[in-house]
């Protein structure tokens, strides 16, 4: 029997429904690529900003401007003249040149703010200055192992508007970050304070223009107004009103549904880092995609169109951002989880990837810093994951397992994959149990979101009523920080991992064989197929070797080749094992001392 007819015979009875349905699965998934191009140009040119002076970032942007143009003008020439192959990528190509023009023009302004100036002078300097700045984002509490003094430090995101320094007012506007102790925790994004301290050069590659480390409490030139302090009150209101739960979850649940970690134990947030679960104590797009999820369920329930139902969980997830704060790195996840959402909802990944392209080329236009946040990779790389292999992941798993519980596993897995290259980055370390913590955290995770979020609004308003919620919500909570303490406790939790590049080349590999694994165990006839064409394809390519060798007639050749899989008897006879039961092997081979050819038949199931 031919091994093409074999080989056919196996797909065809083992994955029969896959080649059926392939021809018109491949048109109803059909990804576009397009935007590709121009997010990766952006997100290059807005990365390039923190790193190289104004000067050279305005020589590439002419640079770069000019090759767009001279492209967009050649392709549109020749297509006029008779049509012009490859005209449509061509011209994606110039238009994502030219948006990250945009992008590198951007970032030139900011480095000029960084590198020149009398605010770039006064850090270079080391200089101790009375600045007046507007807060740019909430204060984040600095945390360090052992209990030290760095767990009463907060650190803010201020824009300086003017500095006094050596008997000189100077004005300018510079990013900086302030590192100041319990006070500047009540400051709210959007206000003008008045801060002393002395300033400091940051590290290589970030976008702020220097560190202020304030030796006293900021003075309020200005209340902040309702949208910007309203959340942080709220917050510690949440946080008051939970604080008669236990240890665990009255510091987790804030963090859960606020972002709030100052509560929260360390001995706890160790173990959360140790087995990957430090995304639930940020608001992020996992967040932002429970609450539209909700919502639209319930618009749904009540047998809203489309539309409406999309109008009614987009203001819900608005209030969800004033609740929370209106912070950059919280509309970044509403912006994120909203795509995740829309792209899983309604199966068109394709779409959902051209989504996420045109959010990341906004938001760097708007904000250039972000080509270099690591918290804004890692967020895009898990958005990006789910849409490219969520519901991948999700098709390849049997149908015997309920959909929920597939795509419970599916979301971690397939956002994991993606960032954990980045992580051990960041962390070299690998986390042994993340996927499974992430698989037995998931279905508590929905009640804590959805449960606190709603009694968050009803703290000040009808407390009696806040309080089961907030009790509700409490004890999915402790369930979650059982499942951290667990893990973390099981031998080989947290094995080291190579730094640097190799490190990153080595977990993108194991990423890729990851993905592989998943593939060949959800469909075990598919991979029992994939073995038999594995073994066929090697077999018709020993058969070709020596087929060659025979025909330019070199023995030596054809030994070496087969070295290892065939053994030389004697003058132009070969032995090697039968794999194919009932079917003849014939290798023609010429002898040494005769120039004809001798066959060496090999029957059925023998050698």
């Amino acid at each position: 029997m031919p091994l093409q007819i074999l080989r056919e015979r196996i797909l065809s009875r083992l994955v029969p429904e896959e080649r059926a349905a392939s021809p018109a699965g491949e048109r109803r998934r059909r990804v576009d690529l397009r935007l590709i191009p121009p997010a990766l140009f952006v997100w290059a040119a807005a990365g390039a900003g923190p790193w190289l002076h104004a000067t050279w970032l305005l020589g590439l942007s002419c640079a770069v401007a000019a090759v767009s143009v001279l492209l967009a003008v050649t392709v549109m020439r020749r297509h006029r003249t008779g049509g012009y192959p490859g005209r449509s990528f061509l011209l994606t190509m110039a238009a994502a040149m030219l948006l990250s023009v945009a992008a590198a023009a951007h970032s030139a302004v900011s480095s000029a703010q960084k590198h020149d100036g009398p605010v770039a002078e006064a850090v270079a300097a080391r200089a101790s200055c009375l600045a007046e700045v507007e807060i740019a984002g909430a204060p984040r509490a600095l945390k360090s192992q052992g209990g030290s003094d760095l767990s009463s430090r907060w650190s803010v995101d201020a824009t300086v508007t003017s500095l006094s320094t050596g008997g000189q007012l100077l004005r300018a506007e510079a990013r900086v970050v302030i590192l100041g102790g319990a006070d500047w925790q009540h400051v709210a994004p959007g206000q003008r304070v008045r801060a002393a301290g002395k300033l400091r050069p940051p590290d290589s590659g970030q976008a702020e223009a220097g560190i202020l480390a304030a030796s006293a409490a900021p003075n309020a030139l200005e209340p902040a107004d309702a949208w910007t302090s309203g959340p942080a009150s709220l917050g510690r209101q949440f946080s008051a009103a939970a604080g008669w739960l236990d240890t665990d979850a009255r510091g987790l649940l804030p963090g859960m549904v606020m972002g709030d970690t100052s509560g929260l134990d360390e001995q706890l947030e160790l173990s959360m880092q140790t087995v990957g679960l430090t995304h639930l104590t940020a608001v992020s797009g996992a967040n932002c995609s429970l609450i539209l999820g909700a919502l639209l369920l319930a618009a749904r329930s009540l047998r809203l169109r489309r539309l409406p139902a999309a109008a009614l969980a987009l203001a819900g997830l608005g209030l969800f951002v004033l609740m929370v704060g209106p912070d950059a790195s919280v509309l970044r996840a509403s912006l994120m989880g909203a795509i995740a959402v829309a792209s899983l909802a309604g199966g068109r990944g394709g779409r959902g990837l051209s989504f996420l392209c045109l959010a990341v080329i906004g938001l760097l236009l708007i904000d250039p810093g972000l080509g270099t946040s690591f918290g804004f990779l890692l967020s895009v790389l898990a958005t990006l994951g789910i849409i490219v292999l969520g519901r991948q992941i999700v098709s390849w798993i049997p149908a015997v397992i309920p959909r929920w519980m597939a795509a419970g596993a599916a979301v971690p897995l397939s956002a994991q994959l993606l960032c954990g290259p980045v992580i051990v980055m960041l962390q070299p370390q690998f986390a042994t149990y993340s996927l499974l913590a992430n698989v037995l955290a998931a279905p508590l995770i929905a009640p804590v979101t959805i449960l606190g979020t709603a009694a968050v609004p009803l703290v000040p308003l009808l407390p009696w009523l806040a309080a089961p919620l907030i009790g509700a919500a409490g004890l999915f909570a402790a369930g979650v920080a059982g499942v951290a303490r667990f893990m973390a406790g099981l031998p080989g939790a947290a094995p080291p991992w190579p730094e640097g590049p190799f490190g990153l080349f080595t977990m993108v590999l194991f990423s890729v064989l990851n993905v592989l694994l998943v593939w060949l165990a959800a469909g075990p006839a598919r991979t029992v197929g994939f073995v038999f064409v594995a073994h066929g394809a090697i077999a018709e390519t020993l058969e070709r070797i020596v087929r060659m060798c025979q025909r330019t007639g070199s023995t030596r050749t054809a030994r070496t080749a087969m070295r290892g899989l065939v053994q030389q008897v004697h003058h132009g006879r070969l032995r090697g094992s039968n794999m194919y039961p009932g079917r003849n092997l014939d290798w023609p081979l010429p002898g040494p001392s005769d120039p004809g050819r001798r066959r060496r038949t090999i029957p059925p199931g023998g050698t």
